[in-house]
């Protein structure tokens, strides 16, 4: 049985934040967040907006692609580290939004690499024979974590959602390989504090996804006995433009071959990676047959990938 993506979707919220505007709030300036990150917007969800509510725009979006009624999601998954409350669920309240009565749901905490892990989980669901579609959605609502008086991680941060879902697709198609991976040796580099604020170390966090990212895309393309030079499409989890060109460059791809929507949207955590793919799908970059790499990191330290054949 091959198993992919059949369908995707995501939500923005429509309040634009600029690197000007937040040089009215922290020692800042534009100049300085471009060079160094990439970023020069996010948008921030207001006070009525909440993780769920973005988790469940996404979705409706990414069944309607798919061609899937809600009824027939076997199992819905949602990686976030920004959930409306410690419980119910993400996932257990779009599951009611949606309609979703047949569906067991969970959420998945791995970070900036949860979707991927939700991703991968949801693969074995359906390769084990136990669930034959899967709803995975990373959504976020990092505004309410931020420090904003921290210039170091405030001016990083957008919200936002993005789904995919999971089902049998043409042989051949689909996932091809994967991997996971964790350091909790490296938790105490990016971590929420007591203060319930985000708190990174840059300079640590920066190297280890240097190194990761890259390695972790070309293992999951050497594994179907493929090279750097097969891959079409790199979806890379949207922190730092600098982080995403070094992988880009270690495989050796062409800018236009690479999802970047950090420049308007900043890092998303595990809401990225979907809905930069989402938008790569639907603005037509990319195509039947091509060979997708979906790679991501985060806190925890985690990390995981994914080499996937494009089409249904």
């Amino acid at each position: 049985m091959s198993i992919g993506i059949i369908g995707t979707g995501h939500y923005l919220p429509t309040n634009v934040v600029t690197n000007h505007d937040l040089e009215k709030i922290v020692d800042t300036n534009d100049e300085w967040i471009r060079t160094r990150t990439g970023i020069h917007e996010r948008r921030l969800a207001t006070d009525d907006i909440d993780t769920s509510d973005m988790a469940y725009e996404a979705s409706v979006e990414a069944l309607k692609e798919a061609d899937v009624p809600a009824a027939d999601i076997d199992l819905i998954l949602v990686a976030t580290v920004t959930p409306d409350t410690a419980f119910p669920s993400i996932a257990c309240l779009i599951q009611e939004r949606l309609g979703a009565v047949n569906a067991a749901a969970m959420d998945v905490g791995a970070a900036c690499a949860g979707f991927m892990y939700g991703v991968i989980t949801a693969n074995q669901f359906v390769a084990a024979g136990a669930y034959k579609k899967v709803l995975v959605v990373g959504a976020e609502k990092l505004s309410k974590i931020t420090d904003w008086t921290d210039r170091s991680t405030c001016v990083l941060f957008g919200d936002g959602a993005g789904a995919a879902v999971i089902g049998e697709v043409s042989e051949g198609k689909g996932i091809l390989s994967f991997e996971l991976g964790a350091n909790g040796a490296g938790g105490k580099e990016l971590y929420l504090n007591k203060e319930d604020h985000i708190v990174m170390n840059g300079r640590e966090v920066f190297k280890f996804a240097v190194r990761q990212m890259p390695e972790s895309t070309i293992h999951v393309v050497e594994k179907v006995g493929l090279s750097r030079e097969d891959v079409d499409y790199l979806v890379p989890h949207q922190a730092n433009i600098r982080i995403m060109e070094a992988a880009r460059e270690r495989l050796g791809i062409s800018e236009d071959k690479m999802a970047k929507s950090i420049e308007r949207f900043g890092n998303n955590s595990s809401a990225s990676i979907p809905m930069a793919l989402s938008e790569a799908v639907k603005e037509g970059k990319i195509k039947d047959n091509d060979l997708i790499v979906l790679v991501g990191f985060g806190g925890g330290l985690t990390w995981g990938a994914v080499a996937l054949r494009w089409g249904s």
